[in-house]
């Protein structure tokens, strides 16, 4: 049989533990201020498979995404969707070509990854030439990514 000792200790470390979680929930480090939602500013859905419970917020007029506190520059919104999910699906299996070559010690691999990578990120318009900077008449495909 327990004592109501016992029984009221057991409960204040419960009580304590609440306390505690309720805490820590309400502390915010520097990434989570800093991706608190802005006047004016976008949410987007979750940046990547393995992403978890980060966010993607629009600023800058859909220039940039801000993801835990760190500035993004922006898929160019004028790469038609079919061609912008090929040139996503190639940037995503160089990435993990990437990843594989690290862990064989592969550096040619790795370097040819890599390039890869840079050529799928330049013609989604976030590596290379500022999108938002190209006049429309100048506009010509950018370099990189398979066809």
């Amino acid at each position: 049989m327990t004592s109501k000792k016992t029984v009221r200790a057991g409960a204040a470390k419960a009580d304590a533990k609440k306390a505690n979680a309720a805490k820590a929930g309400a502390k915010k480090t520097g990434a989570a201020k800093a991706g608190e939602k802005k006047a004016g500013a976008k949410q987007t859905g979750a940046a990547g498979a393995g992403a978890g419970k980060r966010r993607a917020e629009v600023v800058d007029g859909g220039r940039y995404v801000l993801i835990d506190g760190r500035r993004w520059r922006a898929t160019d919104p004028s790469i038609p969707e079919g061609e912008r999910q090929r040139l996503v699906n190639e940037l995503m299996k160089a990435r993990r070509d990437v990843g594989g070559a690290l862990r064989a010690g592969d550096r040619e691999a790795e370097r040819e990854a890599r390039g890869r990578v840079n050529d799928a990120k330049v013609a989604l318009g976030e590596r290379g030439d500022k999108w938002w900077e190209r006049e429309a008449a100048k506009k010509s495909p950018r370099k990189g990514g398979k066809k």
